[in-house]
Parts: structure tokens; C-alpha cells; sequence
């Protein structure tokens, strides 16, 4: 059976960990998560991109050997991933031998096939972007946008990839395979990026310009392009060429930012993988951009938000959270900490950690910590349990969908509602009536009020993990069942010893 394969973009070695390589690790994470609970085989990658000229000149600065400078590098992505909770299977880097043997052994077959040849070449060239450019490059007044930096004229002998013979090819899978990119209103955007006839790739670099990369295998005087060599990484993680490689290829989902969908991720590399004759991906999942007032985040700006600071201050489940509710997958979102603040405040600690709070409270108080068994089931009840089993519905189907923000929307919603439930209900007043009815009453709103907090966390699992953990141990939970038979009302939870009082999402502790 073939695994659900699922990868993000590899992150640039010449940088530090900002908020959109963070989202992006979360995204992923929350689809995998989401897919184990459904009951996948998950494997899920990501990486780091370790070679290129920009890689070599920030170590020369420095002086530094490169591989030094992508061993920092590795520490700081990896503790990205850790510090949020990012559940991937493996981590690839393009220094590797598994790798780097991967792309030679596909760069000999596309040169033995007559994919690659060498020629001249006189026209630009941006260090920034390492890339060669044309006219149709400048933007409208006939510059060269920022993103390519200093923009010089040279000429130099160079190996190409024929990527031009295969662009009918390419439009035409565009054009019948909707599922290819994910919003599917991104496809346009490559289509029309495919109007204009594409130049052959040049995927060389030579040595005497660029050091750190790897050897052409039929020519070591040249290294290999960082983007051919990046774009390999999905295939030599699973063992391309082994017989284990079908379990997981094609990739289900490569999730990516819109900035590098085209060319590099869906013009390069299916042309790539084509000719190599491997299979396409399933589907790229093209996410959008942070902005801040209204203007990507960039560190030329000095907009870059470090995501650390906020798991430091916030937790990493509060971080997930917010991301993935305020971002619409596939469309732009704006950040700011005062944003952030009335999520952590109104959703986390007063919907959610007030809900807890009084369940523990009230336990404790008035029964020994010990869940009752429910005696009755009114209107009240009814109609809660009516709205969650729509909810839990409606949730996994936008899940399915990508709709996270939507979904957590929904289920935040179902939380709202208990808190709703307890204040009709009333137990505090319950708790202090000698009525046999109100205790029966009193027994009933607190099992509801734990049973459905137990559901509403167990909903937000791929989101919020830790918070989940926490709250099914204060609830004495413990469940083998599968994740949908865990989202079923039951009356488990009766005669379960809770946990004291617990602040799920305290203040945060800062130096002022």
C-alpha cells in the first residue's frame, strides 16, 4: 500500500527561520496530523537547500568553510520544526550523499538521453537570484525588479536542460489535470506564465565561479544549478532508484509558497521529472503570504517576524492556532501582535482555558474530582449534542478541503456553546440546591460540559496537539479507538478522577 507522501518546499541555508517558513512547517504538519487521525500511512518531509553561490558568499564573509555555515543553518530549522511541534518523518539535506548521489545518477541519464548539452552563453545574470535572465525579466518601466539585486552581462560555456521541448507537454497536463495545483486559480497564473515561449535551463555553474555544489558527473569542471539540484531532494529522500521508491511516490501534496510556483516548482520540475521519466507529483498546495500592513514581510523592510519569539511567550499550540485560523489557505493574510493577541485572549485563554477552568473548578469543589454519570437529557442538552455532531461533520469535511481557518472557525464556535450551555445551566447555583432534581441536574451539566469539552479538543488534535495531551490527561481520558471514534458522544468519562486546577493559556511572562 502506498504511503500518503506528503513535502514542503526545502528551506535556503543562507537565512534565518522567519514566519512564513514557520506556516509553512505548520500547514504540513496539520495535514499530515490530519491524515494519520483518517487512518493514512503518513511520511512526511522537509529539508534544507545547502549549495549555491549565495550559500558560498555569505561563508567567504565570514570566513567560514559553506559547510559550517549550512550546519548553523540545519540547527536553526530543525529547531524551528521542534520548537513547533512539527511531527515530520524526515529531514533532508542537499550536502547529503543520499542526495547528492541522486542527482548525479539523474543528471547522467539526461545527459545520456541528449536532455542536456553545452553552449555559449552572452546575456544577464543575477547573483541575488541565481539565475540568468531576459528582457521579459524588467518589470514595466524596464528595470530590474528588486528581488534580482545587482543584474550584470556575461558570457560564459554552460550545460543546458532542453526544458523548451517539453512546454506543450506541460500546458496541456495544466490544462487537464485541475487537481495539478491547489487553489486551482494559481494554474492561470502558470498558463500564462506559458504563453511566452521558455528558454532552455542552463544547469551548470562553472567551477571557477562557484565552488560550493555538486559536480556535473560527465563534466566536474561545472556544479549543478542550486534549483536542479534543490528540485531532487522529494525523490533522493525515499530512495529514488531503490526498489522501496513506489511505496511513497508520487508525492499526494507539496506544499509550497506562491513566490517559487513558477518557474521552479511547476515548470522546472515536472519538466524535469518527465524527462527523467519519473511521475509528477499529485498536487502542489500553493499557500499565500504574510503581510504586514498590507506589504510582504521582507527583512530589507525589517517586518520579519521571528517566530520563536512568539512560541516562546505564547506555547507552540497557540502559535498553530493562530496561523491556521487566520490564514485562508492559498490567499494572503495580515499579521500583527495586536491580531494575534485577541485570538490568544478571546479564543484560547477565555473560550477555551475559562471553559476548563470552570469544568476542574466545579469537579473539585463540589464531587471529589469525580465525573458524574449523566440523569437526564433535556432540551438543552439536545440541542448541544445536535449542533455537535454538525459540527464534527462539517469540520472534517473542510479539513478534507484545506479549509482550516474555517473549520476551527466552526469548532470554536461548538466551544462558545458549551460555555453557553454552562451559563443556562447554571451549575454553581445547582451545586448549592438540596433538590433531588438539581443534583440530578447538577451531575448531567457537568458530565455534558467535560464530555463536550473532551469532543471540542479532540477536533482541533492536527491543530493543536499539546492541547489536546493536556486536556484529555486532566479529564483522565485514555482512548486506543481511532480518532473518529473518539469524536463520538459516550459516557466514558463517568466515574474519571480529574486533574486540579490548571491555567491553559496563562499570561504570558515577559521582561517588562
Amino acid at each position: 500500500m502506498k504511503s500518503f507522501y506528503i513535502t514542503t518546499a526545502i528551506d535556503y541555508a543562507n537565512g534565518k527561520p522567519h514566519l512564513g517558513h514557520a506556516y509553512e512547517k505548520v500547514l504540513t504538519d496539520v495535514v499530515a496530523r490530519f491524515r494519520r487521525l483518517m487512518g493514512d500511512d503518513v511520511y512526511f518531509l522537509t529539508g534544507l537547500d545547502e549549495h549555491g553561490q549565495k550559500v558560498q558568499q555569505s561563508a567567504q564573509a565570514r570566513g567560514i568553510e559553506p559547510i559550517e555555515l549550512c550546519d548553523e543553518a540545519a540547527e536553526d530549522f530543525k529547531g524551528l520544526c521542534a520548537n513547533l511541534n512539527v511531527s515530520n518523518d524526515d529531514y533532508i539535506r542537499t550536502t547529503e550523499d543520499r542526495h547528492k548521489d541522486v542527482v548525479r545518477s539523474i543528471l547522467q541519464k539526461l545527459y545520456d538521453q541528449g536532455d542536456i548539452y553545452k553552449a555559449d552563453y552572452h546575456g544577464y545574470y543575477s547573483r541575488r537570484a541565481e539565475q540568468f535572465l531576459q528582457e521579459k525579466d524588467k518589470d514595466e518601466n524596464g528595470e530590474w525588479p528588486e528581488i534580482f539585486g545587482d543584474v550584470e552581462e556575461i558570457t560564459e560555456s554552460n550545460y543546458f536542460f532542453k526544458l523548451s521541448q517539453h512546454q506543450d507537454w506541460l500546458v496541456e497536463h495544466l490544462k487537464t489535470n485541475e487537481t495539478f495545483i491547489f487553489p486551482r486559480f494559481r494554474t492561470k497564473q502558470v498558463l500564462e506564465f506559458l504563453k511566452e515561449p521558455i528558454n532552455d535551463l542552463c544547469i551548470s555553474r562553472p567551477k571557477e565561479r562557484l565552488e560550493w555544489g555538486i559536480p556535473l558527473p560527465f563534466d566536474e569542471d561545472y556544479v549543478t544549478y542550486v534549483w536542479f539540484d534543490a528540485l531532487v531532494n522529494y525523490v533522493s529522500a525515499i530512495g529514488y532508484g531503490t526498489d522501496g521508491f513506489e511505496d511513497r511516490w508520487p508525492v499526494d501534496f507539496h506544499v509550497i509558497g506562491k513566490d517559487i510556483l513558477v518557474p521552479p516548482h511547476a515548470v522546472y520540475w515536472p519538466i524535469m521529472l518527465k524527462a527523467a521519466g519519473i511521475a509528477l507529483p499529485k498536487s502542489l498546495l500553493v499557500h499565500g503570504w504574510w503581510l504586514k500592513s498590507g506589504a510582504k514581510m521582507s527583512k530589507s523592510t525589517g517586518t520579519v517576524i521571528d517566530p520563536l519569539d512568539l512560541v516562546d511567550l505564547y506555547g507552540s499550540d497557540a502559535f498553530r492556532y493562530f496561523v491556521m485560523r487566520e490564514m485562508n489557505v492559498g490567499q494572503d493574510s495580515e499579521f500583527s501582535e495586536e491580531r494575534y493577541l485577541v485570538r490568544y485572549n478571546s479564543d484560547l485563554a477565555n473560550d477555551l482555558g475559562n471553559l476548563l477552568s470552570r469544568v476542574l473548578t466545579m469537579l473539585n469543589r463540589g464531587l471529589g474530582g469525580v465525573i458524574p454519570s449523566p440523569e437526564v437529557e433535556e432540551e438543552l442538552e439536545t440541542e448541544l449534542w445536535k449542533l455537535w455532531n454538525k459540527t464534527r461533520e462539517e469540520t472534517l469535511e473542510l479539513y478534507s478541503g484545506f479549509q482550516f481557518h474555517t473549520g476551527l472557525e466552526k469548532a470554536f464556535h461548538f466551544i462558545g456553546s458549551i460555555n453557553r450551555y454552562a451559563e443556562q445551566r447554571a451549575p454553581w447555583k445547582l451545586a448549592k440546591s438540596e433538590v433531588e432534581a438539581d443534583k440530578k441536574l447538577l451531575n448531567t451539566t457537568l458530565f455534558v460540559m467535560a464530555e463536550a469539552l473532551r469532543l471540542a479538543v479532540g477536533l482541533v488534535e492536527p491543530v493543536m496537539p499539546e492541547t489536546k495531551e493536556k486536556v484529555y490527561t486532566l479529564l483522565g481520558y485514555e482512548s486506543d479507538a481511532e480518532w473518529e471514534s473518539r469524536l463520538v458522544r459516550t459516557e466514558d468519562l463517568a466515574g474519571n478522577i480529574v486533574g486540579g486546577k490548571t491555567i491553559l493559556f496563562p499570561k504570558p511572562q515577559t521582561d517588562s
